[in-house]
């Protein structure tokens, strides 16, 4: 065990680095750089600057150097944990993703939390209720939650909740709570308008997953050791929960490595809908911008994070599943 998790540590090093050096040079792909998109901004505004200034700017960001010897200067100041600055606001890097970081784990967590609850007894419902009318609508209801845009579903149930239940749902607190000192109430207001954004986040990730539990769980079901376990004495939920649903459960703990990427670059419409303060905003605004220390540093982080999320993932599949062990036989 502990040669797997020190290859894999190697590894993820190297698949890190890659990820560094990728979102760096893509972030630099486009025609210019954040001055030129200043300025530009700048004229829309009425406003304008000079070229000495224009120039004078560039060279103050080291813009005026070549590629890599900017990505050099990142690394090593990223070695002693000095993320720079935003090229906007001149706000440290770290501070801009310390202000958004908490509201998207917690939209992460929640999110994943609803959607694996509902998912997986749904969708062991449905193997077990294979041909019959609550396995129709439930597939029905499926391909409708995967049909539907996310923004969509966002703005149906901002006008639900408002007009019917008089419930205020963009932002992260009702107003009276936005600026109060935290207190159990506060807590609850918080719990009640992460629910609208984790719903409708994974509403399609839900409807995915209840497929891919009801067909992993049929396949096991049809193995000759589930027969051989009826056979002898094991009857009902037992032989079902014992080794089928266990087995039927890769995926969901396998794809633990990508629900932060997918959550946050899936959240950026949601976020802008429901006014809610995460990284997905923040990261489509500083690429537009091509912050790049911004930018590569979030990006960079969800790299880590994902590597991260697939060790574990790893890991667990191990735990749960007796057919895999950590070097890979079976």
């Amino acid at each position: 065990m502990a040669n797997y998790i020190v290859k894999r540590i190697i590894l993820a090093f190297f698949t890190t680095a890659a990820i560094s050096v990728l979102s760096f040079v893509v972030i630099q792909l486009p025609k210019g750089d954040y001055v030129d998109w200043y300025v530009e901004d700048l004229m829309q505004k009425g406003d304008h600057i000079s070229l000495a200034q224009a120039q004078n700017i560039r060279e103050y960001y080291g813009l005026d150097k070549p590629m890599l010897l900017q990505y050099g200067m990142w690394m090593w100041r990223m070695s002693s944990l000095d993320f720079g600055y935003g090229f906007e606001g001149q706000k440290p890097v770290e501070e801009q993703i310390a202000e958004k970081l908490p509201t998207t784990i917690a939209l992460v967590a929640f999110t994943t939390v609803i959607t694996w609850l509902f998912a997986i007894p749904v969708g062991i419902y449905t193997a077990m209720r294979q041909h019959t009318v609550e396995d129709y609508t439930m597939t029905f209801l499926g391909f409708i939650g995967l049909a539907v845009p996310d923004f969509l579903l966002g703005l149906l149930m901002m006008y639900i909740f408002f007009k019917y239940f008089d419930f205020s749902v963009g932002g992260l607190f009702s107003s009276q709570y936005e600026y109060a000192p935290w207190s159990w109430d506060k807590f609850v207001d918080l719990c009640q308008h992460m629910i609208i954004p984790a719903v409708v986040l994974g509403t399609a990730g839900t409807a995915g997953l209840i497929r891919t539990m009801r067909n992993n769980l049929l396949d096991e079901l049809a193995k000759p050791y589930v027969l051989t376990a009826r056979s002898k004495g094991l009857r009902g939920w037992r032989v079902i929960v014992k080794y089928p649903v266990r087995v039927a459960l890769n995926p969901f703990i396998s794809g633990i490595g990508g629900v932060l990427p997918s959550l946050v670059s899936g959240s950026v419409i949601v976020s802008f809908v429901l006014s809610l303060p995460t990284l997905g905003p923040l990261l489509l605004n500083s690429i537009q911008r091509q912050d790049m220390y911004l930018a590569g540093t979030i990006i960079l982080m969800l790299g880590a994070l994902t590597v991260l999320g697939f060790l574990i993932s790893d890991l667990m599949l191990v735990l749960v599943d007796p057919r895999i062990k950590f070097e890979g036989k079976e």
